[in-house]
């Protein structure tokens, strides 16, 4: 069998760590790496932490110029955070007949807020016989499947709160502007007002996620957003908050069942939380037949996180059938320590 071939779109934080991680595994190529602006026309490698060595080398291109019909087996998509504003790339993409990994926040659970181009990327991904999955650490692992994993074990469920402290600094400059990183407070409450700031993207699929793997119906979903302000300066690699500005954002979601809050999440996230003493962390408290009490400090990385996830979750699309798929319906993430061709079933959609 040939190697598992992959193409990059998007090689900012995300797109170039997923590069780092693929060219550790053994199976797999790196065939493509599609961008835009001055990164076309350059080497991958003059945005990847590995050097290129002996390597062939991959130029940045238009993606209509690198993905194509029989180019790769996947294309890990890492340019939106939203459904909506995703749409038009993802279903270029699965036009060309390649399955497709997205790192897009609302694509892990697209029909809680955009269920129109859910339906339409269902159905254009079965008409060309393909796959797609949007995955990361949060939403994607964390704050849902693994809550959903947690009740498991519990005969009955009455209450969930899924919390997530986390760190914010490996992720990139579109991260840093969704969560208002560096401003004033004032610039923070008009940008909440406006909605100009999203915070983090992602408590609509998560509680809709985890509702419905359980079989809970949602009546409703709201959310809070506060600044965490910083007074000492905090440095991290794509963004810096001085004495004064928002350093982080603490945010909150609640997911009501028949008109009861059954599910919380808490996610107040910042940059350098450590400058301050702050303890990151994982957390599952839920409410039943047993209790569950599940922690994890510090937290689980989340730039490491989302990239492992969507690299992991390569040969689970790839043997899928043909359609829209969540983490609630391919099987469990797992570390590919081997062979990726190893994980890749003889009838699965492989390009020849």
């Amino acid at each position: 069998m040939e190697n598992v071939k992959v193409i990059i779109w998007g090689l900012g934080a995300m797109g170039s760590g997923m590069a780092d991680l693929l060219l550790k595994k053994k199976g797999v190529d790196i065939v493509g790496a599609a961008g835009r602006g001055a990164k076309i026309g350059k080497s991958m490698y003059d945005y990847m932490a590995t050097e290129r060595g002996d390597r062939p080398d991959v130029i940045i291109g238009e993606p209509a110029d690198v993905i194509k019909e029989g180019a790769a087996d996947v294309v890990l998509c890492c340019t939106d955070s939203f459904t909506k504003e995703a749409f038009e790339r993802l279903k270029f993409v699965l036009e060309q007949k390649i399955n497709v990994v997205s790192c897009a926040e609302e694509m892990a659970y697209p029909k809680a807020q955009s269920p129109e181009e859910a339906k339409k990327l269902d159905e254009i991904a079965k008409a060309n016989g393909v796959s797609i999955l949007g995955t990361g650490i949060n939403p994607g692992l964390i704050m849902d499947l693994l809550v959903v994993i947690m009740t498991g074990c519990c005969a009955e469920v009455e209450h969930i709160v899924s919390r997530r402290v986390n760190s914010l600094s490996p992720f990139g400059p579109a991260v840093m502007k969704e969560q208002g990183i560096g401003i004033s407070k004032e610039e923070f409450l008009d940008g909440v007002k406006t909605g100009k700031l999203s915070g983090h993207v992602g408590f609509h699929e998560s509680i809709n996620m985890i509702a419905d793997a359980i079989g809970w119906k949602v009546d409703k979903v709201t959310q809070s957003m506060e600044p965490i302000m910083t007074d000492v300066e905090r440095v991290a690699p794509y963004k810096t908050a001085t004495p004064g500005q928002t350093a982080g954002c603490a945010m909150k979601g609640f997911g009501y069942i028949d008109g009861e809050l059954k599910i919380e999440m808490d996610h107040p996230q910042q940059i350098e939380p450590e400058q301050v003493g702050v303890q990151t962390g994982d957390y599952v408290i839920i409410k039943g037949t047993p209790n569950v009490n599940m922690i994890n400090s510090p937290e689980v990385p989340g730039g490491i996180g989302t990239i492992a996830m969507c690299v992991n979750m390569i040969p689970h699309v790839i043997n899928a059938r043909p359609g829209l798929w969540t983490m609630i319906d391919l099987p469990v993430p797992r570390a590919i320590m081997g062979d990726m061709r190893d994980l890749i079933c003889p009838d699965a959609k492989i390009v020849k």
